[in-house]
């Protein structure tokens, strides 16, 4: 690609990453924005709707080691929902919980639980996409508007996604507050243990989809058509699938490959798959997991685990099968670390990635985290996927969901 050298976005600058780390992390490729009727610069952030915001805020700067950015709520004027925005590098969460017990925030998790309801995404010219995406059928949500404040303007507006799922659009080039108005800086209180690492996740590094069984590749052609995003990887079939489920999925990402969406629907098989036990306990389409970059994920997992985070096991099997052993070759750390950690290695023709993946994160089988370390590969741990399946399985029949 002989396109022109990204710039790195604010939020990649606060948090002093460079390219070369962006590349690695996340896969970062050259593109052009200028050819592209709706260009994405970044993920701005990943909204949630919990059911306690402040105590969800808390435990995310205690066992996530994520920071305190800023804060909505009844003190600053918004009298039904208490936001938090907290950050990791350039990883952004803003979770919400409802106040008052009219507030449409509680209908909402009521319905769903803690789950994502937007995937805001940082674009250079909201008008544009806006314009490009009515024109192709999009659905929009907020036509663009200007919110300002002492701080300056940021321009936002918002198509909608799979199930409830939102995009909002946000530019703020022409705001330097602490992240949108109506909000106002807040600090981290958490005391952070002697040698602990200045953060556990540098990035997002793509966040997934659950939509319904037959519409996998309806959201794949509105990716495609509507935000410009290219198709970069496709899993179906053997690839895939265990004795009991099975499952399909797409990859799509923006030009520059910050914004990764896989994209999954259940397939036909002799037991409930995964997918289909999240649709069914989300109670709809939504965004089944986040993946977190890492440049250290041996130590990042150890934290997190003396943290509190409980991860998926992976049985002694996978890591003495010596066709893993031979199709691997070397990684950066001996197999023996992995395997007393549960980390997942694959590789590809383009290098390799280590991952993991946490345990749902809320009392529904729902939302949880991958975390990975890429060493060139731009994959998503395809040789991983069956050892992954069952212990997901593992668990949907200690729930009785199997």
């Amino acid at each position: 690609m002989t396109a022109p050298s990204n710039p790195l976005t604010q939020e990649e600058l606060k948090a002093d990453l460079t390219l070369e780390q962006l590349q690695q992390l996340v896969g970062l490729v050259e593109y052009d924005a200028s050819k592209d009727p709706f260009p994405v610069t970044a993920m701005d952030s990943v909204g949630f709707v919990v059911g306690n915001a402040t105590q969800t805020a808390n435990f995310y700067q205690l066992a996530l080691g994520m920071d305190l950015e800023a804060y909505r709520g009844p003190e600053t004027g918004c009298r039904d929902s208490k936001s938090y925005v907290l950050r990791s590098g350039s990883a952004r969460f803003v979770f919400t919980g409802g106040v008052t017990p009219d507030s449409p925030v509680l209908d909402h998790h009521r319905k769903h639980g803690d789950g994502v309801v937007d995937l805001a995404l940082e674009v250079p010219d909201v008008d544009r996409c806006i314009d490009h995406a009515r024109a192709v059928g999009a659905t929009i949500l907020e036509e663009p508007h200007d919110v300002t404040d002492e701080h300056g303007t940021v321009r936002v507006a918002a198509i909608a996604a799979y199930g409830e799922t939102r995009h909002t659009l946000v530019d703020r080039s022409r705001y330097d507050g602490p992240y949108l108005p109506g909000y106002v800086a807040r600090t981290t209180t958490v005391t952070r243990g002697e040698g602990h690492p200045r953060r556990l996740f540098q990035a997002i590094d793509h966040c997934v989809g659950n939509v319904e069984l037959g519409r996998m590749d309806e959201w794949v052609e509105f990716y495609n058509k509507v935000m410009g995003f290219t198709n970069m990887a496709e899993f179906i079939g053997d690839d895939i699938a265990t004795d009991y489920s099975a499952l399909m999925s797409k990859v799509v990402a923006s030009g520059n490959h910050r914004v990764k969406f896989p994209l999954n629907e259940p397939a036909v098989a002799k037991r409930k798959s995964q997918i289909d036990e999240y649709l069914e306990f989300y109670d709809g389409a939504g965004c089944q997991h986040i993946a977190l970059a890492t440049n250290d994920i041996l130590r990042s997992v150890d934290i997190l685990r003396d943290n509190g985070i409980e991860f998926l096991d992976t049985p002694d099997s996978y890591y003495d099968d010596p066709e893993l052993r031979e199709r691997i070759g070397k990684v950066r750390v001996p197999i023996e670390e992995l395997k007393k950690r549960r980390i997942l290695v694959d590789r590809d023709e383009d290098g390799y990635l280590l991952q993991i993946f946490t345990k749902p994160m809320g009392d529904r089988p729902t939302v949880f985290y991958e975390f990975i370390e890429r060493h060139g590969s731009l994959g998503f741990g395809k040789g991983n996927f069956k050892a992954l399946f069952e212990a997901i399985e593992r668990e949907q029949e200690a729930r009785g969901n199997l």
